[in-house]
C-alpha cells in the first residue's frame, strides 16, 4: 500500500486504462478517425498547475461569463440522497463544494493542493487513513471548512442512521471516525480498504455549520449515530438541500451558486470570495440544460452558448459540431467511465426466471451500437461486463452467449418455463401477459433503443411499452417504479463503488437483486488487501451477475463536447466539463 499522494493500487489500474484508450488524433482541426475529434483531445486532459499526483487550479487572467449546455438540469444541492443522486447535479456541483481529491481528464487520481495538505495511510493494522486540511479554507458565507465537514460525511453516509437515506455507504460503514484537531480527521477502518482515496471525493463534504445553526446544535462532531439529535441532523441532510436556496448552500469551491430557476433548468455560479486559491476563469458561469443534443449544438451554432457538453452521443449533432470548426469551434469526443444499460425489476414480472433469459435472447445489442453509437465513436461495440470497462484488467465478455439467440429461442425458453402464448401472440404466465415498459428520460437515443427493442421482441411473443418520463431519473428510478430501466451509470475508477448497486440491500440496488454469491465476492473484493485478490472476487462478482440475468450492458457511452471562445476545456468522465472551470482562458 502506497502513502499519501498516490491511490490506491486498484485505482491506478482503473485510471492507467482509461488513459490508454483516451481519444488520440493530431492537433487541431486534424480529425480522429474513431471520434471525429478536431482537436487533440488528450492534450486538453491535464489540469494547467497539475504537478506529478497533485493538482491545484492555475493562476490564469479572469475571463468574460460563459454559458455551458448539459444534457439535464441541475436539482439538487445535496446529490448524495438516494432520491437525488446524478451526473448533472454533480457537473454543477463540482466547482462548487470541494474535497480532497480531484479526477483529471484521464481520470487519474490527484491530491486536490488548494485544499488539502495530504491523505496518508497512517497504519496497515490497524488499517487507519489520515486527511490532514490546509488552514484558511472558508466556505463563501465565511465560515471555516474543516474538520467538522468530513465528520458530517461520515455521519451522514455510514448507514449507522438510516434517515439520511445516503445513496451509498460503501466504505464508510468500515470506519472509526475521529477529529484529531481542527484540521486533521482520522479513520480507523475495521478491514481494509484500498479504495480510501475515492472517499469524500465526490462533493460529499456538505457544511456543518449551516446543519448546526438550523438544527441547534453546538458541534457536529459531538452528534453520536443514531440519537435524536443525529435523526435531526439526518432529516435535514435528506431533505432542506434540495433546490437552491442561497442563505443555507454556499459554496467552498472556486465557485457559489448565485440562482437557480427551476423552470428553465438553469443554474448561474459566481466566484466564490473566499476562494483560497487562483482567482481566475470566467466571472460567471451559466449552466442550462438542454435535453435534446441536436438542438445544444445548433445552440452552439447559434451563438448561445459557449460550451456543448453532452453525455448523450448523437450522430447528427456531431456532425454539426464537427462542422464548425471555420467559427471557431473544437469538437472532442473520449471515452468515458460510463455504461448504458437495462436494469430489469425483480420485484414485479422479472422475478420469473424463463422472463429474464427470454428478455436477454430478443435483444440485439449489436444492431443498437452499429445504429446509434457507431455514427460518434467508429470502433463502438456491445459492453460484455457489468463491473469491468473494457480496457480493464478482469475484463471478460460474459453476456454475448446469453443475448440475441432469436425470437424462437426466445418463446422456447418462454414456454419450457411455463408461459403460453395467447391469442394475440403475447405470452401469458399465471393471468399476466408479458407486457413490460422500458423506463427512462427524455432522451431520444434511449427512445430509439426502445424502438429497436420493440421489433426484436415482439416476433418472440413479447410486448414492450416505450415510457418516457423527463422526470424517471428524479424520483422514480430510485422507488423501483418501472419493469425495466434504461439509463447510464458514471463512475469514479473505484470498483467499491459498485456495490451499493448490486449487493442485498444495498442503497441504490433498486431493481431488488439479491443474490448471496453477489454479496460474498462483493465483501471480499473490498476488504481485499492485495489488487489480485480484489480483481478475482470482483471477476467472481461479475459473474453472478450475469448468471442472474440481472441487468442487460449496453455499451461504454463516449462524451462528445465542443466549445468556442475557451482555449481549452475536456469533459471529465465523472465530473463534466466544468472540474478546472477557475482555469478557463480566453482563446487567443
Amino acid at each position: 500500500m502506497r502513502r499519501s499522494k498516490a491511490i490506491s493500487a486498484w485505482s491506478m489500474l482503473a485510471a492507467s486504462a482509461l488513459v490508454l484508450s483516451a481519444c488520440g488524433g493530431g492537433g487541431d482541426n486534424a480529425a480522429d478517425e474513431n471520434s471525429g475529434s478536431t482537436v487533440d483531445a488528450k492534450s486538453l486532459a491535464e489540469g494547467k498547475a497539475q504537478e506529478g499526483d497533485t493538482f491545484k487550479l492555475a493562476d490564469v487572467p479572469e475571463m468574460d461569463p460563459v454559458t455551458v449546455a448539459i444534457d439535464e438540469g441541475f436539482s439538487a444541492y445535496n446529490n448524495n440522497t438516494a432520491d437525488a443522486n446524478s451526473s448533472y447535479n454533480n457537473y454543477v456541483l463540482t466547482s462548487v463544494i470541494t474535497g480532497p481529491t480531484i479526477l483529471d481528464g484521464n481520470n487519474k487520481v490527484l491530491l486536490n493542493g488548494d485544499v488539502m495538505e495530504s491523505v496518508e495511510v497512517t497504519s496497515e493494522d490497524p488499517f487507519t487513513v489520515e486527511w490532514k486540511m490546509k488552514q484558511g479554507v472558508k466556505w463563501s458565507d465565511g465560515d471555516t471548512w474543516d474538520c467538522r465537514e468530513f465528520y458530517l460525511a461520515w455521519l451522514s453516509s455510514s448507514g449507522t442512521t438510516k434517515e439520511f437515506n445516503s445513496a451509498s455507504t460503501t466504505g464508510y460503514e468500515l470506519m472509526t471516525p475521529e477529529c484529531v484537531d481542527d484540521y486533521t480527521f482520522k479513520a480507523e477502518f475495521s478491514e481494509p480498504y484500498l479504495d480510501y482515496m475515492g472517499m469524500f471525493a465526490d462533493v460529499r463534504l456538505m457544511p456543518a455549520h449551516i446543519i448546526e445553526k438550523e438544527v441547534g446544535i453546538s458541534d457536529i462532531r459531538e452528534v453520536e449515530p443514531k440519537s435524536k439529535e443525529a435523526k435531526k441532523v439526518a432529516e435535514y441532510w435528506a431533505g432542506e438541500w434540495k433546490g437552491f436556496k442561497a442563505e443555507t448552500m454556499p459554496g467552498s469551491g472556486p465557485y457559489k451558486i448565485k440562482s437557480f430557476d427551476r423552470n428553465s433548468e438553469t443554474v448561474v455560479l459566481e466566484k466564490n470570495p473566499n476562494w483560497i486559491g487562483a482567482k481566475g476563469g470566467p466571472k460567471e458561469v451559466t449552466v442550462r440544460a438542454i435535453p435534446d443534443t441536436k438542438a445544444m449544438a445548433t445552440a452552439l451554432q447559434n451563438g448561445e452558448i459557449d460550451v456543448a457538453a453532452s453525455t448523450q452521443p448523437d450522430a447528427t449533432a456531431a456532425d454539426t459540431l464537427k462542422n464548425l470548426a471555420s467559427q471557431g469551434v473544437k469538437y472532442a469526443s473520449a471515452p468515458q467511465l460510463t455504461y448504458e444499460h437495462l436494469d430489469l425489476n425483480f420485484k414485479r414480472i422479472f422475478a420469473d426466471d424463463a422472463a429474464r433469459k427470454a428478455f436477454f435472447q430478443v435483444v440485439d445489442r449489436e444492431e443498437i451500437v452499429n445504429k446509434l453509437l457507431k455514427p460518434v465513436q467508429a470502433d463502438a461495440k456491445p459492453l460484455g461486463s457489468i463491473v469491468f470497462f473494457s480496457t480493464e484488467e478482469g475484463y471478460e465478455d460474459r453476456y454475448s452467449d446469453k443475448m440475441n439467440k432469436g425470437p424462437e429461442a426466445a418463446a422456447k425458453t418462454l414456454e419450457e418455463g411455463g408461459w403460453k402464448k395467447g391469442a394475440d401472440g403475447i405470452y401469458a404466465k399465471d393471468g399476466k401477459r408479458f407486457s413490460v415498459s422500458i423506463s427512462h428520460n427524455e432522451n431520444a437515443r434511449r427512445s430509439q433503443t426502445v424502438e429497436i427493442i420493440q421489433s426484436q421482441a415482439r416476433e418472440a411473443g413479447i410486448e414492450i411499452k416505450d415510457d418516457t418520463d423527463p422526470n424517471f431519473l428524479k424520483g422514480r428510478v430510485d422507488k423501483g417504479d418501472y419493469d425495466i430501466a434504461l439509463f447510464g451509470w458514471s463512475s469514479q475508477p473505484f470498483k467499491a463503488e459498485s456495490k451499493a448497486i448490486y449487493i442485498t440491500g444495498g442503497g441504490q440496488n433498486w431493481q431488488g437483486l439479491s443474490d448471496p454469491k453477489i454479496d460474498e465476492a462483493y465483501e471480499k473484493a473490498t476488504s481485499a488487501t492485495k489488487r489480485e485478490d480484489a480483481v478475482k472476487n470482483y471477476i467472481a462478482a461479475d459473474e453472478a451477475l450475469a448468471e442472474n440475468y440481472a441487468t442487460v450492458p449496453l455499451f461504454e457511452t463516449p462524451s462528445m463536447w465542443a466549445f468556442r471562445g475557451i482555449d481549452r476545456v475536456y469533459m471529465q468522465s465523472y465530473n463534466g466539463a466544468l472540474w478546472n472551470v477557475g482555469e478557463w482562458e480566453a482563446a487567443e
